[in-house]
């Protein structure tokens, strides 16, 4: 069994690219090599192919949660900015399947759809009242004929999402980024960033303009260390699944799937026939440390194995062949955003909250426009807006954090009893987004 190594990891052969060989000038400088980074980069270089376009990259590309997530790419955010922004979001999922096909990015791209289950009554009257004008309400037999996980109620499929590779995808987007002139630099940590000037361990870089694009990773920055906290999600991946084990599971259009609980869970079939599925982990770390202690810590990930085997008893005897981690970025008012500042020319959108995938490619799209000035109505949707004020300092965000980790994980718990859990989970909701 492959622990701490990702199955996306493994289904992609990593060349590494030079370090910053020393000072530079370019016009724009992007800090980070994950899907944020990469997406603006390919926007920019489309808009205006003769940018010097540089990423500047810790590790390595798509290091963090773009090459080790779920690969839901989706029409969603963690919070709702209204129906202009899920039809911004929505032709995004259809730009990103446009892009696969123009630029031919083998990432193993479906358009798949997800089917989120409802497993007890309070997931299903959340569900039912929370249907989109697209999404389509399945029947307890209906679900089941889609996949056959326990006690399902019903399920709402929703068309508007993606399944991908993470790890190929970031690879291939890079791979775009340089046939188009954009130039990487891996191993390559930043160190300070100022109006004009990004100052690294290896030189300085003098531009036009900056781009954070370091999400979860954002904390490590000078002077950001409470902008975000990074969350930690963990995930396994089984052998290989025989044709039988699918008949009777089910997902024969590679549907994504996870149920409505609090604490999120997430799956999907892989185009190699797997199932790689994963859930946000109750961790945080003192400080907003992010370690990889954390990201392999087997507590957690034996809870998204056993999770898995509950929705799947039908798996018993099936070998899971990797665990791994990683992190994911939560503002503190756990609302995405595109934050461009004109007058000191330093922009950066994050945030996700985990819902990034797609979303990605929308913020890298609206960061280009605005560093080429070129007009698009990307540039009037309600996420490009200030950053929220940052997390309070510890113990309070410590403290508040792992106490509502564990009043969600206690609503789950009084759901799947019967009980009402989403009064419990709405006041818990309100407090941590104050």
């Amino acid at each position: 069994m492959s622990y701490g190594t990702s199955l996306w990891a493994d289904g992609v052969v990593h060349t590494p690219r030079p370090p910053l060989p020393g000072d530079a000038d370019v016009d724009v400088v992007i800090v980070g090599a994950g899907y944020t980074g990469l997406w603006t980069a390919w926007h920019i270089l489309r808009l205006a192919p003769n940018t010097r376009v540089m990423l500047l990259e810790a590790e390595h590309v798509g290091f963090g949660a773009s090459g080790r997530n779920g690969g839901w790419a989706m029409a969603e955010l963690a919070h709702d900015y209204g129906d202009d922004m899920h039809t911004a979001l929505v032709r995004n999922v259809d730009d990103i399947e446009a892009a696969v096909a123009d630029q031919g990015l083998d990432c193993d791209f479906a358009r798949s759809g997800e089917l989120m289950m409802a497993r007890n009554a309070g997931q299903e009257r959340r569900l039912k009242a929370g249907l989109g004008p697209e999404d389509i309400w399945l029947d307890a037999d209906e679900a089941r004929a889609r996949i056959n996980a326990t006690d399902i109620r019903g399920a709402v499929h929703v068309p508007h999402t993606a399944v991908v590779h993470p790890a190929k995808l970031a690879q291939e987007v890079a791979r775009v980024v340089e046939a188009a002139g954009g130039v990487i630099h891996e191993g390559t940590r930043v160190t300070e960033i100022d109006e004009g000037r990004v100052t690294t361990e290896h030189g300085t870089v003098r531009c036009e303009q900056v781009v954070i694009a370091t999400e979860a990773y954002t904390v490590d920055l000078p002077g950001h260390e409470r902008s975000l906290i990074p969350l930690y999600s963990l995930m396994v991946a089984t052998e290989p699944l025989s044709d039988e084990q699918w008949d009777d599971i089910g997902l024969a259009g590679r549907e994504l799937f996870a149920d409505a609980r609090f604490r999120i869970i997430y799956g999907q079939r892989t185009a190699d026939g797997r199932l790689a599925f994963g859930g946000r982990s109750a961790d945080y770390r003192f400080r907003s440390a992010i370690s990889t202690e954390a990201e392999n810590d087997p507590t957690n990930s034996n809870l998204a194995s056993t999770v898995l085997f509950e929705l799947f008893p039908q798996l018993e005897g099936t070998r899971i062949t990797h665990r791994w981690g990683g992190v994911l970025g939560v503002p503190r008012n756990w609302k995405p955003a595109v934050s461009i500042d004109p007058a000191r020319r330093i922009h950066r959108a994050g945030g996700y909250v985990g819902d990034g995938v797609a979303a990605t490619h929308l913020a890298g799209r609206t960061l280009a426009h605005a560093i080429t000035g070129i007009d698009d109505e990307c540039l009037r949707l309600p996420w490009v807006r200030p950053w929220s004020r940052n997390w309070p300092v510890e113990p309070f965000r410590y403290t508040g954090y792992r106490l509502g980790a564990e009043f969600f994980l206690a609503a789950d718990r009084l759901e799947f009893r019967g009980l009402p859990g989403s009064r419990l989970s709405s006041f818990v909701w309100n407090v941590l987004r104050r």
